[in-house]
């Protein structure tokens, strides 16, 4: 797979942080192991145990989604325990802790951690991976963001589950002209957040308006902004034929309920965070499924009844495809688990090798399929879905989507 221009490599970390360890203590993260049946285990395996880490917001920005990817992984590990376990042996129990999307309370967190989980499966932010990738170079931790930043797939410790922010939005942008829902010479308005999540979308959605002699008309937003009015009023003088999010739900729910009042009645698309199935039942519910469009490294539940039916079963309610992702990223560690296993060497250093080994990762379905390598989006695809009144709020539209103009934005062109 070709690899984006990279930015410079985030600086590791001295080594003289690396905590000392002892045998397979959990309260160890440097190279000294046991063996127990022949595998080498070390930091994070306890008896016949391993424990993974997961940093996640359940109750900033990103609750919803949060909660339900935390949710999803406990059933996923669950029923992991149940029938086929790591190396036939060992069960997976996760540490679980919230940050509430706060950056500084994520650097923390992992640093209370850090010395009991043998990876991460879930971290929630791109501020809060970005800042803590030192740390997991220095620890040797595999992590699984919930976050899609170009520059985290600058590390060998991060394996990100479907494509970066800028493809995904080149993939959003591009299904809406491929439909004829926007033309060659457009106007298109995109509010982004500050941040890498942001940057990544608006670095998307420039680089397709370059190749559609387009013009786009941002608007940077703050985490904290609620009320999109000024933003929206902005883009409707500015004659937008479309609006690009890389945002939270509820900017989402503002700009769409703020667009139909003003009459401005155009396609809205968006970076997979954007959108929560909560919004429909709010005012700007039929303005979301009027308009809206997201690009998703996972399936909307209408492919997947089966996975819908089991959570629902645990967790009642109306869930995010949240649920996909956390189960897709608890199977690709599990992959992960099982490499490093099948070569005899779960430690952390063995447990990165694995990762590297993969090769094509499959997920059933629940993902688009991923290739780990340094400096390359993990993938050229997204699933395109609209905002729908069904399980989840969403509706697939297309599957596997990937824009003409994505591999000249993967080769630098």
């Amino acid at each position: 797979m070709n690899t984006f221009n990279k930015r410079k490599v985030l600086a590791l970390v001295s080594a003289a942080t690396m905590l000392a360890a002892s045998g397979c203590s959990t309260k160890s993260s440097d190279s000294e192991t046991t063996t127990q049946d022949g595998v080498e285990v070390g930091r994070g395996i306890e008896g016949t145990t391993i424990t993974v880490g997961a940093l996640t917001d359940l109750t900033g920005v990103f609750a919803a989604l949060g909660k339900d990817i935390t949710n999803a992984q406990s059933l996923y590990w669950r029923t992991q325990n149940e029938g086929d376990k790591i190396c036939g042996t060992y069960t997976v129990e996760e540490d679980v802790k919230d940050h509430g999307y706060d950056t500084q309370r994520g650097i923390q967190l992992y640093s209370s951690i850090k010395n009991n989980v043998l990876a991460i499966e879930q971290t929630i932010g791109s501020p809060i991976n970005t800042g803590l990738i030192p740390q997991f170079e220095a620890d040797k931790m595999v992590n699984i963001p919930a976050a899609w930043a170009e520059s985290l797939t600058e590390s060998s410790q991060i394996a990100v589950v479907g494509a970066t922010y800028e493809v995904e939005m080149i993939n959003a942008l591009g299904y809406l002209l491929e439909e004829g829902k926007i033309n060659e010479g457009d106007t298109i308005g995109h509010i982004y957040f500050e941040g890498e999540y942001g940057a990544g979308g608006l670095a998307g959605s420039t680089y397709f308006a370059e190749q559609h002699g387009m013009k786009v008309v941002e608007q940077q937003i703050q985490a904290t902004d609620a009320d999109m009015t000024a933003q929206v009023t902005k883009l409707k003088a500015e004659g937008v034929k479309a609006i690009a999010l890389t945002v939270a739900p509820g900017q989402t729910a503002s700009v769409a309920g703020v667009a139909a009042a003003q009459g401005l009645n155009v396609p809205i698309v968006g970076n997979n965070p954007v959108f929560a199935p909560a919004l429909l039942d709010g005012p700007s519910g039929a303005a979301l499924i009027e308009n809206l469009y997201v690009a998703s490294p996972v399936a909307p539940f209408d492919k997947l009844p089966e996975l819908l039916e089991s959570y629902q079963a645990e967790y009642p309610g109306d869930p995010t495809l949240g649920v996909v992702f956390g189960t897709a990223a608890a199977d690709v560690m599990r992959q992960v688990l099982d490499k490093a296993c099948e070569n005899g060497d779960l430690t952390p250093e063995g447990v990165t090798a694995a990762k590297d080994e993969l090769g094509t990762v499959e997920t059933g379905g629940l993902a688009v399929p991923l290739e780990f390598a340094v400096g390359a989006s993990p993938s050229d695809a997204s699933y395109i879905f609209r905002a729908a009144d069904v399980p989840g709020g969403a509706k697939s539209v297309s599957d596997m989507f990937v824009s003409d103009d994505v591999a000249g934005f993967i080769a630098g062109e």
